[in-house]
């Protein structure tokens, strides 16, 4: 008796981050940068919107790879029930810390994973409960100066330096601020028969 054939698997991602956490796994894959516009929709809130772009990033891959397993992955930061994007430039980015310091702010990462072979679509969704420290402007600038954190949700680069600027973190699954929630992963793998272990 032959075993299915474990169809290829595919980041939809140019995010550096997300290749380095999905290469923890073990497991072979390609990646191919979606072209879609990350614009919010009027009135969708930030959860929302995480989890369409994630969807529609491993959407946008399919079409040039029909019998792929492609995971999609994006994260909105939401601060007082308003989104909170990458940085426009340097001076953006110490804005948005300025902004956050002494709060706490909400990372919601969604992870899509579709099967473009079959059109089945399963997706989930990770919050991240993150508190700023009440930090000086030099401190934020010294952090964005070594870190230069300009591609990440609202300058925070927590797999390095970034994680000098929180007195807490509180999450299900700690690689989701990072931008891939690998627990979540590998739950929706192991659905399409594709485990790590």
């Amino acid at each position: 008796m032959t075993s299915p054939v474990i169809p290829a698997l595919i980041l939809a991602s140019s995010s550096r981050h997300r290749q380095a956490l999905l290469q923890r796994l073990g497991l072979p894959f390609t990646v191919v940068a979606p072209e879609i516009d990350e614009t919010p929709r009027p009135g969708e809130r930030p959860a929302e919107t995480a989890i369409r772009l994630a969807e529609a990033k491993a959407r946008a891959v399919a079409l040039k790879q029909p019998d792929a397993l492609i995971i999609g992955s994006d994260q909105v930061a939401e601060f007082r029930g308003e989104p909170v994007g990458k940085p426009r430039d340097s001076g953006h980015a110490l804005e948005l810390l300025q902004t956050m310091r002494g709060h706490t702010v909400i990372f919601h990462t969604a992870v899509a994973l579709l099967n473009a072979r079959t059109g089945v679509c399963r997706n989930a969704l990770v919050d991240v409960v993150s508190s700023f420290r009440h930090l000086e402007d030099a401190a934020l600038q010294a952090y964005l100066d070594r870190e230069q954190p300009f591609d990440c949700a609202g300058s925070v680069k927590s797999e390095g330096l970034g994680i000098a600027l929180f007195t807490r973190i509180a999450s299900d699954d700690p690689t989701a601020l990072i931008g891939l929630p690998l627990i979540r992963l590998i739950d929706l793998l192991a659905a399409e028969g594709v485990r790590p272990l």
